[in-house]
């Protein structure tokens, strides 16, 4: 980063003391009451839709997402923004489909749920691959994005130091106070995200002549939604297949975001949270990936992408606002490290603890969710550094998604539907989409001459392998095995359930039923994907 001042006034630096010290402070002063495991894991299931719908973005928006979304649209243009408005359409999915049945089972975790749904292998093969992919990809990589920017700022810092200083700001108060102290703090976090976002667009926008200067001097094709097949970064097959597939694992079954959903006070909060959610990351266009595009004609000699974030920060804001953005980007990194903390004690605790400890006390239970984040903090921290030294095999690790989910995801999908699909179709599914997915990641990824497959186009293949694989063993097994056994039919969509719950919301007016919430979204949401296709 030849050329740019890198330097914090005085009045920066006071921000974002502030700013550092009154989120810790905030976090532990909510977790001083005294937690039993309901309330240290999902908040007591009390949460509302405002406080849902922050802390989901907040929870979404990491360092590496702030700087790789301005990154990839001054590098390869605006379709990186195909993954942000996916999730308006993923969420309302999830809304009408998924999230009655998911709440209704009152379960902690979506391994467990998954349990019930087939058997305990299901259960245990879900939760170690959420807890990997977790902690070894997205808390270390969002603590080794957050370092790298952070080291401008500091660059006499060592790494690592830079890394176990963010890593204890968070998981101090989420040790503490479990979910409730990790969704307070984020719900503010959030705000100074977006608030922080808007300045940057401002002035990026200002320096570079105003909108319309921008988009007439861009390549039109950078300006683009929709990409050919050929596209490097989200070819229109992937759009059609791959980015709904991934988008289904990250917003409907990950641990790590479902959690806040798992603790709302009801359904209707759930799916007003939800959609609140969807809603809000439809600006993400506008504060954070366009920006990037102005930055071609700002800086259009830049030697990496990754600079455009820190560049537009100090190069464009004055001092004060400077503290605010650095303020906000602290609050992107904690609220993502904190979640993650958060999601994986609770996997481990109640999907490998409480199953052998039936007999442990909430007590034991909080104690050994703070232990495991304790532990998982330390190993995060020290992966982080090393991801330094393997930076193509990071970039490997970015698309990881799409050789390891698909599996799952044919699990939650086929079994909402199907009746049928029961545990050894289950197994079979699993085990397939994990050989499946180890010979292309090796065929695709490392082989000395790689097939050259998309990953976007990867998932939907593995996909289609275990759905199938899951309900040929299921039919082949119907009369020798079932599912997990109770309750399978209170966790089936089906058209009487939908004509039930019509006539339940007959009563309500629009702006409280979720469905005409939905479409509202789902309408504003092709508005926009129509006017940049």
């Amino acid at each position: 980063m030849s050329g740019l001042d890198i330097r914090l006034s005085g009045l920066d630096l006071a921000v974002i003391a502030a700013y550092a010290i009154g989120i810790i402070a905030l976090g532990l002063f909510v977790s001083k009451r005294r937690a039993s495991a309901e309330d240290y894991f999902l908040a007591s299931r009390s949460m509302t839709w405002p406080v849902i719908g922050l802390a989901l973005l907040a929870s979404n928006i990491s360092s590496t997402t702030l700087i790789g979304l301005a990154g990839a649209a001054y590098g390869t243009g605006i379709s990186v923004y195909n993954y942000e408005w996916m999730a308006t359409v993923v969420l309302a999915f999830f809304c009408v489909f998924f999230l009655p049945f998911l709440l209704r089972s009152q379960v902690y975790t979506l391994p467990e749920y998954l349990e019930r749904r087939y058997d305990g292998r299901a259960r245990v093969y879900f939760s170690a691959l959420t807890i990997f992919l977790n902690i070894v990809v997205d808390t270390a990589g969002t603590l080794y994005g957050g370092a790298i920017m952070l080291k401008l700022i500091l660059p006499e810092w060592p790494l690592w130091q830079i890394v176990a200083m963010l890593a204890l700001s968070a998981g101090l108060y989420t040790v503490a106070g479990g979910l409730r102290a990790v969704i307070y703090t984020e719900t503010v976090q959030a705000v100074i995200l977006l608030g922080a976002s808007v300045f940057i667009a401002f002035f990026a926008f200002g320096k570079a002549g105003g909108w319309d200067a921008v988009m007439r001097a861009v390549d039109p094709a950078k300006l683009s939604l929709i990409r050919p097949l050929d596209d490097p970064g989200v070819p229109w097959l992937g759009l059609v297949l791959g980015v709904p597939l991934l988008g289904f694992y990250f917003w409907c079954t990950n641990q790590f975001m479902v959690q806040r959903v798992l603790s709302a006070k009801d359904e209707n909060h759930g799916r007003w949270g939800a959609l609140f959610a969807g809603l809000l990351k439809l600006p993400v266009l506008y504060v954070m990936v366009l920006p990037g595009t102005a930055a071609i004609l700002l800086y259009p000699a830049l030697d990496k992408p990754d600079l455009v974030y820190p560049t537009l920060i100090f190069d464009l804001l004055p001092a004060g606002l400077v503290g605010i953005v650095i303020a906000g980007f602290f609050a992107a990194i904690m609220s993502s490290i904190a979640s993650t903390f958060n999601s994986a004690a609770t996997l481990v605790t109640m999907d490998f603890v409480r199953p052998r400890m039936p007999q442990a006390d909430n007590a034991a239970l909080v104690r050994a969710g703070r232990i495991t984040t304790i532990v998982f903090m330390v190993l995060a921290v020290a992966w982080a550094p090393q991801i330094e030294r393997f930076a193509s095999l990071w970039q490997y690790l970015q698309a990881v998604l799409a050789y390891a989910v698909p599996p799952v995801c044919a699990l939650f999908l086929i079994g909402l539907f199907w009746r049928g699909a029961n545990a050894k179709g289950a197994f079979a599914a699993i085990a397939t989409g994990l050989v499946g997915g180890g010979v292309l990641f090796y065929a695709n990824v490392l082989a000395a001459q790689p097939l050259g497959l998309h990953f976007l186009l990867v998932a939907p293949l593995l996909f289609a392998l275990s759905a199938i694989v899951l309900v040929t063993v299921s039919a082949a097994t119907a009369a020798t095995a079932t599912t997990a056994g109770t309750g399978v039919d209170a966790m089936l969509w089906t058209p009487a359930f939908y004509r039930d719950e019509t006539r339940a919301l007959a009563g309500i007016v629009w702006w409280k039923n979720y469905r005409v919430l939905s479409t509202l979204l789902l309408l504003l949401t092709a508005a926009i994907v129509w006017a940049f296709r």
